[in-house]
């Protein structure tokens, strides 16, 4: 089972939270004293992101969303309101239509429907982590995480240099994930009450991205960060917040 933890009162409702490629649970750590005044915490790490090796075999974002399922079960809850950023919000699009009697609100932060048309470069990335380990991240990762010219924030920083630590096969497993993922045709199908939010800078999955992914899901509304890029909860940490709370609540 994938790498979990959790905060918060055992009787209140649950929310799951899951982090980008490339961070852990404690992406969400600047949410988590206004989350646990609600909720019941449980932040999972993707595969390898936990400072252990990732399990041997490929992974696909459905079966990531069925490692979710088994971290809800395994703390006992049938029913639980999520929000996933970038890669978690993938799977969190795939829990939704493949369990809509399990999820019953979404939140989808820095997200896409596909993270490009061409596999390529996550195919190229994955090569490079599998020859090379993940330390060459920190750099790749600045200017795409966080506003160019803007200070990083501390634990921003934090992150960043984070990368070095994530096992280099789950990083490229979770990298070939990406690659594959198109939820464009079937999200018409999603019934679960969602709310997309957007880094107005962001360039990995830019406001564009989000304005589809809004206009392809059933009802979803669009909140659009002001000066966040892809880690739009590290930037804006109140902002993305209250735009959490306001939707889950």
């Amino acid at each position: 089972m994938i790498n979990y933890v959790v905060d918060g009162d055992p009787q209140a409702p649950v929310l799951v939270l899951g982090s980008s490629i490339g961070t852990s649970h404690h992406l969400w750590d600047p949410q988590l004293p206004g989350l646990v005044q609600d909720f019941r915490v449980v932040r999972f790490d993707l595969p390898g992101h936990d400072g252990k090796p990732a399990p041997a075999g490929p992974c696909t974002v459905r079966s990531l969303a069925e490692e979710v399922l088994r971290v809800a079960d395994a703390v006992g809850v049938e029913t639980f309101v999520y929000c996933g950023l970038s890669m978690s919000g993938a799977i969190g699009q795939q829990l939704a239509l493949d369990h809509p009697d399990r999820v019953r609100k979404l939140v989808l932060v820095c997200t896409s429907a596909t993270f490009g048309d061409d596999p390529a470069p996550w195919l190229e990335r994955a090569a490079r982590v599998r020859a090379e380990g993940t330390g060459f991240l920190v750099d790749l990762a600045r200017n795409r995480w966080f506003v160019p010219d803007a200070p990083v924030p501390p634990h921003g920083r934090e992150l960043l240099e984070a990368q070095t630590g994530i096992d280099a096969e789950g990083y490229a497993a979770c990298c070939e994930a990406l690659a594959t993922f198109d939820s464009r045709d079937t999200l018409g199908g999603l019934r679960v009450p969602t709310r997309v939010i957007a880094g107005a800078r962001d360039i990995a999955t830019p406001p564009a991205m989000a304005q589809e992914l809004a206009d392809l899901i059933p009802g979803a509304d669009l909140v659009m960060v002001p000066q966040a890029a892809h880690l739009a909860n590290v930037e804006q940490p109140a902002a993305v917040l209250q735009a959490m709370r306001g939707h889950l609540r």
